[in-house]
């Protein structure tokens, strides 16, 4: 779904180099990239190796760091949410707000 997203919004460039001029689609892209090598690409690799995806294998240090970008993008957003105490409070509203239309049904 996601790189069909990107797809689309790649195409709608008139010139396709001012896509990397676009900050918001580059930042896009690099989660788009992270999330195709995570799910397609090292699905591909463990089945091709045969490797155990357990921290104790020897031959799965690239799937540490992995896991270790994975928590990065995690980060990132908990050092977003801290910047912005009222981005927080609006999520803290739209929770109270789901829960609530959850209930009614």
């Amino acid at each position: 779904f996601f790189v069909w997203e990107w797809l689309v919004r790649f195409m709608a460039f008139r010139s396709k180099i001012s896509g990397l001029k676009d900050g918001w689609f580059v930042f896009d892209s690099v989660l788009t990239l992270m999330m195709v090598v995570e799910t397609w690409v090292m699905s591909l690799y463990i089945h091709a190796t045969g490797s155990s995806t357990t921290f104790g294998s020897g031959n799965s240090s690239a799937l540490r760091i992995v896991r270790m970008l994975r928590l990065s993008r995690v980060a990132r957003v908990a050092k977003i949410l801290r910047a912005l105490p009222d981005l927080m409070i609006l999520l803290k509203g739209l929770l109270a707000a789901v829960r609530s239309v959850f209930f009614t049904f």
